[in-house]
């Protein structure tokens, strides 16, 4: 379930009793570790299971500590199942292991040890999930700035066309409506299906569209799902201060080619909703903690400095990137602005839709009507405030009134 509830955590969940899933585990980390673990045995291997994962299974994988390593050796390491969606749509699958062994080579996410039919063994990263409170501090929002614009430099062999933000919402809204269509359904839910039906979705997606047509926004390579549960805070023993901790994006399945607001107005959006509540309907959304002007111009300085470096940008203190102007804003900073308020409308719709498709499909306990209801309505809620500035969106160089800023 796209992050509410399935990115990985790192922490150690169960520890297994099955005989025939420990050997196969120890099979698949002998055939691609080598090393100290092609002598290992079963009672000297430990294997647990990994909270997390809906479309994947995940399992951390150890040697105990009295097995001796060699030089460079890990003592322990992931070992990703796929799930139903390889099954559902194994161009998924594949895109996925392309970008996740290049990210891994140019040391922007796990390291890759193996790929097998089914599957890969990656690096066990011993971190936690950033806390959607975090999104808040300005330190880590400078640094999930930065993570973002390296993604955004980055050149992938994959297809470059901007495809994937209306191909996915066109395929929800098809799944969407078939589910809404449900007359297997409780009383409680068929009040929030109707609700959701009385939104005239369709009609309202080509009415997105031609706002978003009107928007320029360039087309790079985009991470599209970059909300607190797909990033790793990681401690560093040896450093101090901000070299004390990094972040490291995990769970590329939506990575694609896409326009950078999108990214952007998504990951703005995330700040409005917290996963981690233990009572129904498992969330909360607080639409007012969407960031202020200044929080997105703190983000948005920080991104332009990193982007605009050469090489990777590591130099770049945690300050919100002073090394760009912080004297007024820029055109550039005022063009952004805008064209995340447009995307962040893209972000409501798609993850809107995608509950509506997750209610009827999924098993996880959570509140997914619940959740669509909260997305639309906060789409038709800065849809009204976006439509009624004197804003100004930028096409093609040519200046376009949207017609409150």
């Amino acid at each position: 379930m796209r992050g509410r509830g399935e990115s990985v955590t790192m922490e150690d969940d169960t520890t297994l009793n099955d005989e025939e899933t420990r050997n196969n585990g120890l099979e698949i980390c002998k055939r691609y570790l080598g090393g100290s673990w092609t002598t290992a045995r079963l009672q000297d291997f430990h294997m647990e299971h990994v909270k997390g994962g809906l479309s994947n299974t995940l399992y951390k994988c150890s040697l105990s500590e009295k097995t001796k390593l060699r030089d460079g050796e890990q003592r322990s390491v992931l070992i990703r199942f796929y799930g139903q969606i390889i099954h559902e749509n194994p161009d998924t699958v594949l895109t996925d292991s392309v970008i996740f062994s290049l990210l891994a080579e140019k040391r922007m996410g796990p390291r890759l040890y193996g790929v097998f039919t089914g599957g890969r063994v990656e690096e066990y990263v011993p971190s936690r999930v950033l806390q959607c409170k975090e999104l808040h501090d300005t330190a880590i929002s400078a640094a999930c700035a930065r993570k973002m614009a390296q993604f955004h430099k980055l050149t992938m062999p994959i297809v470059k066309e901007p495809r994937w933000l209306f191909d996915t919402m066109t395929r929800y809204l098809d799944e969407a409506l078939n589910n809404m269509s449900f007359i297997e359904v409780c009383e409680s839910k068929r009040s929030k299906l109707e609700r959701l039906m009385s939104f005239s979705l369709a009609t309202e997606l080509t009415a997105l569209k031609n706002i978003l047509g009107k928007v320029h926004s360039p087309v790079v390579f985009c991470h599209n799902d970059l909300q607190e549960g797909n990033i790793l805070y990681v401690e560093d023993s040896k450093g101090s201060g901000d070299a004390a901790w990094q972040l490291q994006p995990i769970d590329f399945e939506y990575a694609s080619y896409n326009y950078r607001g999108f990214d952007m107005g998504n990951h703005f959006c995330e700040w409005c909703y917290d996963y981690k509540s233990a009572e129904p309907p498992y969330f909360t959304a607080r639409l007012s903690d969407f960031p202020t002007r200044e929080q997105q111009l703190w983000f948005i300085r920080a991104y332009l400095a990193e982007y605009h470096s050469v090489g990777s940008g590591d130099e770049i203190i945690a300050n919100g990137g002073s090394s760009h102007t912080m004297e007024g804003d820029t055109e550039e900073e005022e063009a952004m602005l805008i064209e995340v308020r447009a995307f962040a409308l893209a972000s409501h719709f798609l993850w809107g839709l995608w509950a509506i498709v997750q209610a009827h499909m999924s098993d996880i306990e959570f509140g997914y009507l619940d959740y669509a209801l909260k997305r639309f309505d906060a789409y038709f809620s800065q849809k009204k405030s976006l439509l009624a500035s004197n804003v100004y969106l930028i096409c093609n160089g040519t200046d376009h009134s949207l017609s409150n800023h």
